[in-house]
């Protein structure tokens, strides 16, 4: 249970009448660019997409009642979090309880296009007690600088003080011990986690975004041997194709978010129209043909828009853990002391050949795959994602009761 005489408030959320008049007047003075003849997807977000969508966040997008089903659905609290080095930082989290009284403490970490948004198809599953499958007490929290997050003002906060807030935030509400689920960013923060409070705290991870290491001469010279003497299966050839294309087709964004994140800054913060047209590119391309409304597409971009610290304070991590970890910093330090499960969906923006993922990681005790699924697992797959967690933490799994005394069953 949190403490009552903690910072702990309740919030709604309450978008003021001026931001949304604000909002509609930018939408009002859009300046369209022109399009190449045939361009389709290839030259980035098409026009006739952004000028529909930015006609309907205009004109027929009621933000309100997305508002106030968020509000319905979501219980919404905010709490401050010191963070060493960076005071207190207010954050925003979703927080519910299961029935079951046993369930297992379960952190909710999203990434970059995402937010809290995307725990909301698997919340009830997660919670859902039953003597069949185990249960979870959930809390899916708005990182620092996104959302309704307060952002930090110094330089400097990458991976290990998104950790660091994320674990603080558990122990705050009374979790000493639990589990934890991320992709995007929420892998890293994840693994961080796991790394810097497990196995005492952080008992077991999950991620729907595993990463592996490239075979590597003196790192991993057995790999690297299997890798000259051993032909990939079809499988692993698509894996290693899909992230060739992602490299050089896909990944300019992460470069500009990481090297000069505030020169993005302007036009994001300023423009909803290119807000729109730089997330929309990435919901499309990253997801496995799924079959977004107009409706899901501006809910989730009106958060990034209506956000506490505003559109921009989102890119600042890509540089903080370059600057922190160096060129490549994402996939630094793969290696964690507890049990670690992974789910393989293979429309994720980067996949590796099966072996390099487990080949010198004992720690990882579940692996799961699918036939279709992308980016965004928890939206795209929810089921199939909490059906994940419920393998890896039921009976007969490999973390089953990894949290003492909590079974997550009835």
């Amino acid at each position: 249970m949190s403490d009552p005489d903690s910072s702990e408030k309740l919030f709604k959320i309450a978008i003021p009448d001026s931001e949304l008049e604000t909002l509609k007047k930018k939408l009002e003075l859009t300046r369209f660019p022109d399009e190449l003849e045939g361009a389709g997807k290839d030259y980035g977000a098409p026009l006739a997409d952004v000028r529909r969508l930015t006609e309907y966040w205009k004109n027929g997008y009621d933000w309100r009642k997305f508002e106030a089903e968020l509000n319905d659905e979501l219980p919404h609290f905010t709490r401050d979090v010191e963070v060493d080095g960076f005071g207190a930082l207010n954050i925003h989290y979703v927080h519910k309880k299961s029935a079951a009284a046993d369930a297992i403490p379960l952190l909710f970490v999203h990434g970059w296009p995402g937010s809290f948004l995307e725990v909301r198809k698997v919340l009830p599953l997660l919670l859902e007690a039953s003597p069949e499958h185990p249960s979870f007490h959930v809390v899916a929290l708005s990182l620092p600088g996104y959302g309704f997050s307060e952002a930090p003002r110094k330089k400097g906060f990458e991976g290990n003080q998104m950790a660091e807030t994320g674990h603080k935030l558990m122990l705050a509400l009374g979790y000493n011990e639990y589990v934890v689920q991320g992709g995007d960013w929420g892998a890293l923060i994840g693994r961080t986690m796991a790394q810097l409070y497990g196995p005492k705290h952080v008992k077991a991870w999950h991620t729907n975004m595993p990463l592996a290491y490239p075979p590597h001469p003196t790192k991993r010279p057995v790999l690297l041997l299997r890798h000259l003497l051993f032909n990939y299966n079809a499988k692993d050839q698509a894996a290693l194709k899909h992230t060739q294309d992602f490299v050089n087709l896909g990944s300019s964004y992460s470069r500009q978010h990481g090297t000069r994140p505030q020169t993005l800054s302007y036009g994001l913060a300023d423009s909803p129209s290119g807000l729109l047209a730089w997330i929309y590119e990435k919901l499309y391309a990253w997801t496995d043909d799924y079959p977004w409304t107009d409706d899901e597409i501006l809910t989730w971009i009106s958060i990034y828009w209506f956000s506490r610290a505003g559109p921009s304070a989102s890119l600042r991590i890509y540089y903080e853990v370059q600057q922190a970890r160096g060129e490549g910093g994402f996939i630094s330090n793969l290696e964690t002391k507890v049990p670690t499960g992974y789910s393989y969906f293979p429309k994720e923006i980067v996949s590796f050949p099966k072996r390099w993922y487990t080949y010198g990681f004992p720690n990882v005790i579940f692996e799961s795959d699918h036939d279709s699924g992308g980016h965004f697992a928890a939206t795209e797959k929810p089921q199939e994602l909490v059906d994940d967690l419920r393998k890896m933490y039921g009976k007969g799994g490999p973390a089953f009761a990894v949290v003492p005394g909590k079974t997550g069953y009835v």
